[in-house]
């Protein structure tokens, strides 16, 4: 039972120094990585991110992706059922991931979406509930710029797709 108590709270103190010291693509990758989340090669991990706070190892991110400030990665409610985000998968500010979700390679979560199923590779994807808007021409990386990313982007049909070209990221 100590341990218990001592893993979860070597967790949660490792947690709240992810969430608040600098070093998106050295130290807080780190540091969640020590607390269990399976984590690739230079993902970029914005400030006040929250990724599952009983359960770290339900989360999988892959190489490269990106999680904006104060997004929240739930991994479990009941169940365990985790999250995979894939490589090039860029998660905006302030999005929800809801457990038993895979965001595909090159998936765009816009800021503030909820996402709760999963969202295919190269798809752009936006609001509560999250729904596709668009398709991406381009992951939209560090080294890809806006402006590209904006101009290779392809609404669905629909009535969301509108609304796809004001996105914020």
């Amino acid at each position: 039972m100590t341990d218990n108590i001592l893993r979860g709270i070597k967790n949660r103190v490792l947690q709240h120094l992810a969430r608040i010291l600098p070093g998106a693509l050295s130290l807080r990758p780190i540091l969640h990585r020590a607390r269990g989340v399976h984590i690739g090669a230079n993902v970029w991990i914005g400030y006040d991110v929250i990724l599952e706070t009983s359960r770290p190892y339900l989360i999988t991110i892959e190489d490269g992706a990106s999680i904006g400030m104060r997004a929240m990665i739930i991994g479990h409610f009941r169940e365990l059922r985790g999250v995979k985000i894939e490589q090039d998968a860029f998660i905006g500010p302030g999005a929800i991931i809801l457990p038993n979700v895979v965001i595909g390679r090159g998936a765009v979560v816009t800021a503030g979406s909820v996402v709760t199923h999963s969202v295919a590779p190269m798809t752009l994807v936006q609001g509560n509930p999250a729904a596709s808007v668009a398709r991406c021409g381009v992951s939209l990386t560090r080294k890809v710029k806006s402006k590209e990313f904006s101009r290779r982007l392809r609404p669905l049909p629909g009535p969301s797709s509108a609304v796809a070209k004001d996105s914020v990221l």
